[in-house]
């Protein structure tokens, strides 16, 4: 489920070693992590769990797209920033509208399913944020990396706030109302990486215009 993205002279590109290593492992959590909360969400009822989870599917996704580009052009880093972000933008807009769908057909989500995975998960988006946040300014595409990663902690936070606001008032409302929390946040954070995705490539291209 960001932070401004401000211009910098001189960013990192993902050219080392240890950052690679530690994207290697952010990897290998997000994607266990949205095989065991999918399938908790659909368990539980929860649009929250599952909002999550499809943000833990797009970082696992995302961050093998990061680990594939680093070392190419400005350009094709820039290219691939911006498939990151049209992509949490679309899974925004999908969250948005599943939340929308279920406040018709909504019953009460599993309060104590939501807590345990969402406590879970926000452990494992600890423990990836703690290894990448010496990696946390660069360009677009080490920069799309860190505010996936933020969201999710934050997400998690969100999810076990849900948990407790479902459990205390016996309704699926505090579930749905974090849900679309999550979805906006999400469109926030693609509309930032798109955003200094297209300053880069204006850059590459001027560059290449000299």
């Amino acid at each position: 489920m960001g932070a401004g993205c401000g211009h910098h002279e001189t960013t990192f590109d993902g050219m080392s070693a240890d950052y690679k290593r530690r994207l290697w492992a952010v990897i290998a959590i997000n994607a266990t992590m949205f095989a065991v909360e999918m399938a908790a969400g659909h368990w539980a009822g929860s649009q929250a769990l599952k909002a999550d989870a499809l943000d833990f599917f797009g970082d696992a996704l995302t961050y093998g797209i990061s680990l594939a580009v680093i070392g190419s052009s400005l350009s094709v880093r820039a290219n691939a920033a911006l498939f990151k972000g049209v992509s949490l933008l679309a899974m925004g807009v999908w969250v948005f509208g599943s939340t929308f769908h279920a406040v018709f057909i909504a019953g009460v989500p599993s309060a104590p399913v939501m807590g345990v995975i969402g406590f879970l998960a926000l452990a494992a988006n600890v423990t990836s944020v703690l290894l990448l946040v010496a990696y946390k300014d660069g360009d677009a595409n080490v920069r799309s990396v860190w505010l996936c990663s933020r969201n999710d902690a934050i997400g998690n936070v969100a999810v076990m706030i849900a948990a407790l606001g479902v459990w205390g008032t016996a309704t699926g409302w505090p579930d749905l109302i974090v849900a679309a929390i999550m979805a906006g946040l999400f469109l926030t954070s693609a509309f930032q990486i798109i955003r200094q995705a297209m300053d880069e490539k204006r850059q590459a291209m001027a560059a290449a215009a000299e």
